[in-house]
């Protein structure tokens, strides 16, 4: 095992984020503040907040365009479409367990809807007016979904 210092080159973040990151841990924990990169600091904690709520725009997506396939294809229904919606409303309940990224999902519903009517309609081959034009679904509804099992 390599043993690390406290010390960080100043241009480790950018040639090596993980190393860069451990270097940062261990000077907060050695209670090093001053020695802290701060700036870098502030902006890799905003790139992650990004990026979870850019993840909870996904599942949305992802999940509202399946849910748009079952609804507008009834013949074409599969154990691929329901396990994806399965999938996606356990994912997206656990992001939305932070009630910071609950909230965003719910500010950003009606834009994700609209992204996923066209991805839905891309896939289908279906015009995107066959699918209903606002969502039908609350955030808290698509949290607890569940669709019928396939036979066969």
């Amino acid at each position: 095992m390599t043993t690390r210092t406290l010390d960080a080159p100043p241009d480790l973040d950018r040639r090596d984020e993980t190393a860069w990151l451990d270097a940062m841990a261990g000077l907060a924990r050695a209670g090093r503040a001053q020695d802290l990169d701060l700036p870098g600091l502030a902006e890799y904690l905003s790139d992650m907040a990004a990026r979870d709520r850019r993840e909870v725009e996904c599942r949305l997506v992802v999940l509202l365009t399946h849910l748009l396939k079952w609804g507008g294809q009834p013949g074409r229904r599969s154990r691929g479409w329901r396990a994806t919606v399965v999938e996606q409303r356990q994912e997206l309940a656990r992001l939305a367990a932070s009630g910071t990224l609950r909230n965003h999902a719910e500010a950003v519903l009606a834009d994700v809807y609209a992204e996923a009517v066209e991805r839905a309609a891309a896939e289908s081959g279906l015009s995107a007016d066959h699918f209903p034009s606002a969502c039908l679904y609350t955030v808290a509804e698509l949290l607890v979904i569940d669709l019928p099992a396939i036979d066969a």
